[in-house]
């Protein structure tokens, strides 16, 4: 049972992958953690879209932007698994799809995320540390995160 990953430009994505990529991030980011917030934020046209198919359903999905596009450095955004599928840690296999994906497309291993709060030790598995304080994102705490 694995996932099939693919990452494509904005221009590339059918409008049946952008819809469902879409409804997976609204069904989290604002029905599940019960938030408010302009999820299409006019980001998605700059991004790298990382897809990850299960039986043809986007289950995974994170954003990728080359350095200057949201930080400094490269980063990496919308990290979301739809929440029928969390009990396969797929997470884990996301991040290194992420990292893998930054590195290949923008030739850097520097990246910078704005990480929910609890999820700091998910993140630190995979290398980043926490350079600010916390902050409030949409009313979540956040804290950014870097890997070197």
């Amino acid at each position: 049972m694995s996932l099939e990953w693919k990452i494509k430009r904005f221009e590339a994505l059918t409008t049946d992958e952008l819809y469902d990529l879409l409804q997976l991030r609204s069904e989290v980011f604002i029905v599940e953690q019960n938030c408010v917030y302009q999820d299409i934020d006019g980001k998605d046209r700059k991004a790298l879209h990382l897809i990850g198919e299960y039986d043809s359903k986007i289950v995974a999905y994170a954003r990728l932007f080359q350095a200057g596009d949201y930080f400094d450095e490269a980063s990496i955004g919308r990290v979301v698994i739809g929440t029928r599928y969390r009990d396969k840690k797929w997470g884990h296999e996301l991040m290194q799809q992420a990292i893998a994906g930054i590195e290949e497309h923008f030739k850097t291993t520097k990246i910078t995320i704005s990480a929910q709060l609890y999820l700091q030790k998910f993140y630190e598995g995979h290398g980043f540390v926490a350079t600010s304080e916390t902050y409030l994102e949409d009313d979540i705490p956040h804290i950014q995160m870097k890997k070197a």
